[in-house]
């Protein structure tokens, strides 16, 4: 019988302007057990970042004096840890715009804690947590990837995909729970000659979901974020 994970302390920078919003993220991160550390502008969090090297930044898009994309293209320049971005901006294109500039996943204000909590969990345990998206076997869900031996099982079952089905699994199983835009997929499994072709992106995962998926009208391993692109459902 499986257990549940250890769970992950670690070190968080919050960088968000709200004070409401930054007392209510400080609670529930301590709550679990983590070190927060706070900023309030862009100039102060990158500061922060660079001199404390946390393990995690929760971001808000809305700073005062630089905007949360543009933090995200910085941070990204020298740093390597998981940024989760907070705003109240819902428009597709600002989360394609800050997923492509290198955060790892989207929360939209107001949110539940529940939410923001699992989004962090997810996130550490891929980084500090055992490196999950590095081991030789990847499991998500009734899932699994054995990348050594070029294996896919669900339930148990092999499936047998093709070499683009099975690059396009391996992109989305080694980051559970992130999304991925359109943009990276079609980077990361055809290269960047096929940049505007994301109709690729959507035949391949309706083929995914064809093989893997128990109704592929309703799926819960391969999810779409609409206007975005598709993640994995977070790891068990």
């Amino acid at each position: 019988m499986s257990t549940a994970p250890e769970p992950i302390h670690a070190t968080i920078l919050v960088i968000e302007d709200e004070r409401a919003i930054q007392r209510f993220v400080r609670a529930a991160l301590e709550g679990e057990g983590h070190r927060v550390i706070e900023a309030a502008t862009a100039a102060d969090g990158l500061r922060e970042a660079a001199t404390r090297h946390p393990d995690l930044v929760v971001l808000d898009l809305g700073l005062p004096d630089t905007d949360g994309i543009e933090v995200t293209r910085r941070l990204r320049e020298w740093a390597t840890m998981p940024i989760i971005v907070l705003s109240a901006r819902g428009q597709e294109g600002d989360k394609v715009a800050v997923l492509d500039a290198g955060a790892d996943d989207y929360v939209t204000k107001p949110f539940a804690v529940g939410e923001l909590l699992a989004r962090v969990r997810v996130a550490l345990r891929r980084t500090i947590g055992g490196g999950r998206a590095e081991d030789a076997v990847i499991e998500v869900g009734a899932l699994r990837v054995d990348r050594a031996r070029r294996r896919v099982e669900l339930d148990g079952r092999e499936v047998r995909l093709t070499p683009t089905e099975y690059r396009l699994l391996l992109a989305l199983v080694q980051h559970p729970g992130r999304v991925l835009t359109h943009a990276q997929l079609l980077r990361d499994v055809w290269g960047p000659g096929h940049a505007e072709a994301h109709h690729y992106v959507r035949v391949y995962m309706a083929q995914l979901r064809a093989k893997l998926e128990a109704d592929p009208s309703r799926p819960v391993l391969l999810l779409t974020e609409p206007g975005v692109g598709y993640r994995t459902c977070d790891p068990g």
